[in-house]
């Protein structure tokens, strides 16, 4: 992996991404759905995996992107993306 140096955030400790989504998971429970946390990476990218409804749910990419993404990235500027496996 990369030197850390090079990206202007360091990545975010898990605990604060963790407590960032926990914010938001309500929301996906209400619909069946939840979200677990695999990692982030050292250039700030956090993954993540779906589970429930939200699993195969046809809107997936638009939760990560604007009610997952958006929310971390504002709140904790060293998350540059949040990937879904």
């Amino acid at each position: 992996m990369s030197d850390r140096s090079q990206f202007a955030q360091p990545a975010p400790p898990l605990g604060a991404v963790e407590s960032i989504i926990d914010r938001l998971r309500p929301a996906l429970v209400a619909d069946g759905g939840n979200i677990e946390v695999l990692g982030i990476e050292p250039d700030g990218t956090v993954r993540v995996v779906f589970q429930g409804t939200c699993a195969s749910c046809p809107a997936q990419t638009a939760t990560l992107r604007y009610g997952l993404e958006a929310p971390l990235r504002e709140a904790l500027p060293g998350v540059t993306a949040v990937v879904a496996f």
